[in-house]
């Protein structure tokens, strides 16, 4: 897990995926109370959690 503050939405996150069973886009990280309800809110909810899922981000720098 990345300690990176969030720097994009969620669906640029790599915790960001399809989950088959629920039929929807899901977060990886079980968020704690605290954070969920920061997150709900829609406050300012920077993601301690939040790493880039480009996977070509490292490829576009070389």
């Amino acid at each position: 897990m990345s300690s990176a503050q969030n720097s994009g939405p969620c669906e640029e996150c790599a915790n960001y995926y399809y989950d088959e069973e629920y039929e929807c886009y899901v977060c990886g990280i079980d968020l704690d109370e605290d954070e969920m309800q920061r997150f709900l809110s829609g406050t300012e909810f920077s993601c301690p959690y939040w790493s880039n899922g480009d996977e070509y981000a490292v490829a576009r720098k070389q």
